[in-house]
């Protein structure tokens, strides 16, 4: 079956959205982070939440049940030897996880444009593999001439916003652009398995059930070696949203990107979450947070980047 494809624009406003809510949770789970002196209690905290409203949601919505059902018996059928649904896909949460954890760790420290500008290389590299290999649900697309400039120019900004040099440990800086690798990798494992159980609200609960279990692990280690977990945790709500903003912000995803591919929804996001990453630092700056001029010049070459990469470019021959 072909999926349908929306207008390029559409695509791109949606997966900006993506992209602001993605920034705006990163700031919220590296001050809860920073605030509790631990970045695997905090992102233990946010996934957990977000697991909590996912839960909940499946119950009560009949098209939860129905797409928990269609999981539990894709994952127990076997066609040609092979389950219905195949482990692989059930893996994004490793990738959520990944994320969080980094945001709750990083982006105290280095601010929200450099922990996005690591995001922004990891999903340009990745996405453009995943796209090529046809892992991603809208199948095998093609990596054109427009899509390589497009992928450079974000691999531009980042190494713009990374100019002046970053007075942080290197594991910091590092740890971005894996987080952008994964999660080129979960918009496309979580899309696949949309399309086996019919609604992404399974495929995002599948995805934090996976990354909770991942971050309590990680939790109990870093307490049993390290330290142990907090036990005074602040008062304000808004630090605790980061779980509903990223049930939010992945359950967009896996819905949209048998419609855009995994390059144009990580090209997209990347518009919203560079900007908004820019104004946050702006009014909320942290110690190692790039000048104005870099942060300007990063968006202006993020944002070109994606019309470089989305636009249907056309070349004709001049008839003799």
């Amino acid at each position: 079956m072909t999926t349908r494809r929306l207008p390029a624009w559409l695509g791109i406003g949606a997966a900006a959205v993506i992209g602001i809510l993605t920034a705006v949770q990163a700031r919220i789970n590296g001050q809860l982070g920073t605030r509790l002196g631990d970045g695997f209690t905090a992102a233990v905290i946010s996934f957990g939440s977000g697991l909590v409203v996912l839960v909940v949601l499946s119950l009560v919505i009949p098209q939860g049940r129905r797409g928990f059902a269609a999981l539990v018996s894709g994952v127990r059928r076997r066609e040609d030897g092979a389950r219905g649904i195949p482990l692989w896909m059930l893996c994004g949460g490793v990738a959520g996880a990944l994320s969080v954890a980094t945001q709750s760790l990083a982006v105290g420290v280095i601010g929200v444009a450099l922990f996005t500008v690591g995001v922004v290389a990891g999903q340009t590299v990745s996405g453009l593999l995943l796209d090529r290999s046809g892992i991603g649900p809208a199948g095998v697309v093609a990596v054109t001439p427009a899509r390589l400039v497009g992928g450079a120019l974000a691999m531009l900004a980042a190494g713009v916003s990374l100019a002046g040099g970053v007075d942080a440990p290197p594991v910091l800086i590092v740890l971005p652009f894996l987080v952008g690798a994964g999660i080129a990798w979960q918009s496309a494992v979580n899309g696949r398995l949309r399309q086996r159980v019919g609604t992404p609200l399974t495929a995002t609960l599948v995805n934090f059930i996976g990354g909770t279990l991942v971050l309590g692990i990680a939790e109990l280690v870093h307490s049993l070696t390290v330290a142990p977990p907090p036990t005074v945790y602040p008062a304000e709500p808004w630090l605790y949203l980061g779980g509903v903003i990223g049930v939010t912000y992945i359950f967009l995803a896996a819905a949209l990107v048998p419609y855009t591919g995994v390059l144009l929804l990580g090209l997209g996001t990347v518009v919203g979450q560079v900007v908004t990453s820019v104004v946050i630092d702006a009014l909320w700056p942290t110690e190692a947070a790039p000048s104005l001029w870099q942060s300007l010049l990063m968006s202006s070459l993020a944002i070109l980047s994606v019309v470089v990469a989305a636009v249907p470019w056309r070349w004709t021959r001049r008839e003799r």
